[in-house]
């Protein structure tokens, strides 16, 4: 950890009367340290410095962290407000629902989520959509016998989003383009020219095409046409621009963060052999891939796979927030205008709210009597914000795990670890394993 915080700039401040970490660089500041290892850098901090202190996030200015476990209701506070995500990220987040409150979030919210709740994707045959791109992908990991897991996780997730957006399959070439420099948006400089990562990252003229399309009923089909139709049907009274910030929103909200949890799903099925024949046992007796989220309950360790993945290894790891007001916060007082950030890893494995937080447990879902609460959600938000993609990612990794097991049953084989997985996670600005983790199959 020393490594990658700054030796000349170790000396104790106050800033707001809060502390501020030291170690910080010149420009990037406490990027390094949270990127390679933010667990520990907020342990370190909690130790030394106490509950609340500021990080430095380089061009996107200090958040004040707080880890009391209070700061979980902020996520559903009136007066802290999400607009800072789309000011920190403005081309990729900006206009989208996670960077807006109130009546607008309302708005946007109700004009769209009829498409993307359990009801609205059987209808669009979601499900049965799914189950034949997963399987082929699975069948082509035991014919291959060891796969880097992230790459292939990830280009499952970006064809099933494609196929569910209606992207004719010759055009997924030029789409798997268009996303990559999509992503790089995250760190291009603001220099609006031709060339630039900026200009050629920006996809909202292709997303408008592909609404003018399901309005003029051309052959394009999918979740896009369903969302359009909703979006119409709405009572309010909303621009497209809206349309086409949240339909950018399900292609990133979908890919990344849905990879990792997968890819993380198979390193955990491979490091576990108990995990495994759990899973390869529902997988036998339910049958086949379910297609409909009625058929999820016949899958509880599928699902609790699911919800301890995303416990143990969240890939949100921080969210910022703005105050509007002054407010308590622990045993503080936060003044209005405060940049804060919601570290969510930290309370995906407090003590305080989860026994024996590092141990990998599908007990804790299997055995339980009581309704998931928020804080078992909190990768999807809370409150008003909970997301609204939630059930589409649901159904994807419970789809993918049962399809796992099934075929690599029959074929004899289970997944083994190939190298360390732990190597070169990365931590923000979402988390993730090691590109370069392989999973075999035999």
């Amino acid at each position: 950890m020393d490594m990658l915080l700054n030796p000349l700039n170790r000396r104790h401040r106050l800033w707001h009367d809060i502390p501020v970490v030291p170690g910080a660089f010149p420009l990037v500041g406490h990027f390094p340290a949270m990127v390679r290892d933010l667990p520990r850098l907020l342990r370190r901090a909690e130790r030394t410095l106490g509950s609340h202190f500021w990080l430095n996030f380089g061009p996107a200015g200090h958040l004040m962290i707080c880890v009391d476990p209070d700061a979980f209701a902020l996520l559903r506070h009136k007066d802290v407000s999400s607009a800072l995500i789309g000011e920190m990220a403005p081309e990729l987040l900006g206009g989208t629902l996670v960077a807006q409150d109130g009546g607008a979030h309302r708005q946007a919210r109700d004009a769209i989520k009829a498409a993307l709740l359990p009801k609205g994707l059987t209808q669009a045959g979601a499900g049965d959509l799914f189950a034949p791109v997963i399987r082929a992908r699975v069948q082509a990991w035991r014919d291959r016998g060891d796969v880097t897991i992230l790459c292939e996780t990830g280009d499952l997730m970006l064809k099933l989003i494609f196929s569910l957006m209606g992207i004719p399959a010759q055009d997924l070439p030029g789409w798997h383009r268009k996303y990559r420099q999509l992503l790089q948006l995250i760190v291009a400089p603001p220099i609006d020219l031709p060339g630039p990562p900026l200009r050629r990252g920006r996809i909202d003229a292709q997303l408008r095409q592909f609404v003018r399309d399901a309005r003029s009923h051309a052959a394009r089909t999918g979740l896009i046409s369903d969302m359009v139709s909703a979006f119409d049907r709405s009572d309010d009274e909303l621009s497209d621009d809206v349309l086409v910030a949240n339909i950018r929103l399900l292609l990133l909200g979908g890919h990344e963060t849905t990879a990792s949890t997968m890819a993380w799903m198979v390193i955990e099925l491979a490091r576990q052999p108990v995990l495994w024949d759990a899973l390869v046992e529902e997988a036998q007796r339910v049958g086949a891939v379910p297609t409909r989220h009625a058929d999820l309950a016949h899958c509880p360790v599928a699902e609790a796979l699911f919800r301890e993945t995303l416990r143990l290894h969240p890939p949100v790891t921080l969210l910022p927030r703005r105050t509007l007001q002054e407010l308590q916060l622990g045993q503080r007082r936060i003044p209005a205008g405060t940049h804060l950030g919601i570290p969510l890893l930290h309370f995906s494995t407090s003590p305080l709210l989860h026994e024996a937080p590092d141990e990998f447990r599908l007990e804790r879902w299997l055995q339980r009597t009581e309704p998931i609460r928020p804080v078992d959600m909190l990768q999807f938000g809370a409150g008003p914000h909970v997301c609204i993609g939630y059930h589409l990612v649901w159904l994807e990794l419970v789809q993918f795990c049962i399809a796992l097991a099934l075929t690599m049953h029959k074929a004899g084989v289970r997944p083994r670890l190939l190298n360390d997985a732990e190597k070169g996670q990365r931590y923000y600005p979402t988390a993730h394993p090691s590109m370069t983790i392989c999973i075999g199959f035999s």
